[in-house]
């Protein structure tokens, strides 16, 4: 798995409060254990007039011209709120979102993000505010995020951030739970040469 060190791209502004996991992908979606395929399905009801989710809504964000291609998502308060369901943040990097901006995520969905190599970075609302005014503004221009530095640079203007630095370690390096034991397989290949034959 690749690390994050800096990330630039397009910006999809999600003018909404306490969008929740359900809306981000609804339940009738749910039945893949696979973190693949859920793009297609990534906000359903908003993104399509229709059940089978054949005819986009013109009127939603995420189908406007000038967004096709975004890389971050930039949100009001209490992103990923309702349901623990981690198929929120696999349709969201399904889809192909690698940052979350928002000024508050809900506790398990900002971990579950993490735990998918995705960054949710929360900023006051008022820098929140600024950065949707930019983008409406700068149609077509990209923002840039430097993890090793934490800061995001929107025009002229940088904002920074925290993260606590374990997560901000394994973001940098793409490591996942599997990978954080890897990087002990000597010790633990050590203790298992030194455990008891009677204990094996």
């Amino acid at each position: 798995m690749a690390g994050i060190k800096q990330h630039s791209g397009l910006v999809v502004p999600l003018d909404a409060a306490n969008v929740d996991t359900d809306a981000i992908i609804p339940k009738q979606f749910l039945q893949a254990i696979t973190r693949v395929g859920f793009g297609k399905h990534l906000f359903h009801e908003w993104r399509y007039l229709d059940v089978e989710g054949t005819q986009s809504n013109p009127e939603f964000v995420l189908n406007y011209p000038q967004y096709q291609g975004a890389t971050i998502l930039l949100a009001r308060k209490n992103l990923g709120c309702g349901s623990s369901r981690e198929h929120a943040p696999w349709a969201l990097a399904d889809y192909g979102f690698k940052v979350m901006i928002a000024p508050s995520f809900a506790d398990i969905f900002y971990n579950n993000s993490l735990n998918n190599h995705m960054l949710p970075i929360r900023l006051t609302e008022e820098e929140v505010e600024e950065i949707f005014q930019w983008v409406w503004a700068n149609e077509g221009k990209q923002i840039h995020i430097d993890l090793e530095k934490m800061t995001v640079s929107v025009g002229e203007k940088i904002y920074h951030f925290e993260l606590d630095e374990f997560r901000r370690h394994c973001l940098l390096n793409g490591l996942d739970n599997i990978g954080l034991t890897l990087q002990h397989e000597d010790k633990i290949a050590e203790y298992e040469r030194n455990i008891p034959a009677f204990l094996r």
